[in-house]
């Protein structure tokens, strides 16, 4: 990693589930089964037919919520509240990637297609949100999921950041082509967790050896990347 790439950088935006946190403690996949179930209850359909819808609406709107809320006319306070009412106790807390994240130079900000409430849990969880300057869920953007165009620019708007001096992490590749045509360093973070096998192709958080185009770097340690990057002030030199 060329640690002066990131010279310029005055703004850090994380993705949060299966970024913050590894994919390979499964959190994401309660969330997931939670998805299902909700779908089964308010279509009354059974498991296979609400699996399917959840991963076409995935695939075809960037959300399952945005499909249920375009076909089905669902309120998304319900929906949200039920899929993140979920264990936490899977999640290692991390205080060193909380105190990475807070030394580096500039603001910090979560971006996420859940909602707000959930950030703030697993950021606490985490041991992270006192290195956060605010938090992007999807009902701040009016519920437009990444990766559209208009949920980068609505976070933009909402923060007054620019662009072009910023760099995102996120684990999905999808969703950093925006900000990579935006001007962002764009920062990929993988895992080797395979609970995401059933996902829609192109949909699927990066494991190891994943390398488009669009992405600037990748890591399989977001603690260790971000801390080496904190090591930099903001003229890109290194610190003491």
């Amino acid at each position: 990693m060329a640690l002066a790439a990131f010279d310029h950088v005055e703004t850090w935006i994380f993705d949060l589930d299966n970024t913050l946190y590894p994919a390979d403690c499964h959190l994401f996949a309660q969330i997931d089964e939670r998805m299902t179930g909700f779908i089964e209850g308010f279509l009354r359909c059974d498991r296979a037919k609400a699996r399917h819808l959840q991963k076409d609406y995935y695939r075809r709107y960037g959300t399952t919520l945005a499909g249920l809320m375009a076909e089905h006319n669902l309120p998304p306070d319900d929906f949200l509240d039920y899929v993140h009412d979920i264990d936490l106790s899977a999640v290692p807390p991390n205080e060193r990637l909380g105190m990475a994240i807070a030394a580096l130079p500039g603001r910090k900000y979560i971006f996420t297609n859940g909602s707000e409430g959930h950030a703030e849990r697993v950021s606490d969880h985490l041991g992270v949100s006192h290195a956060f300057d605010g938090v992007f869920g999807i009902e701040t953007g009016d519920f437009i999921p990444k990766p559209q165009e208009a949920a980068y620019h609505a976070f933009s708007a909402r923060f007054g950041r620019c662009p072009r001096s910023a760099a995102f992490f996120e684990d999905m590749a999808p969703n950093l082509t925006v900000p990579a045509a935006l001007g962002m360093v764009t920062i990929l973070v993988q895992s080797d967790a395979t609970w995401f096998e059933d996902e829609p192709q192109g949909k699927r958080p990066a494991i190891p050896g994943d390398h488009p185009p669009h992405v600037d770097h990748t890591t399989s340690d977001l603690t260790d990347f971000v801390g080496r990057l904190s090591t930099f002030g903001s003229n890109g030199k290194e610190g003491g």
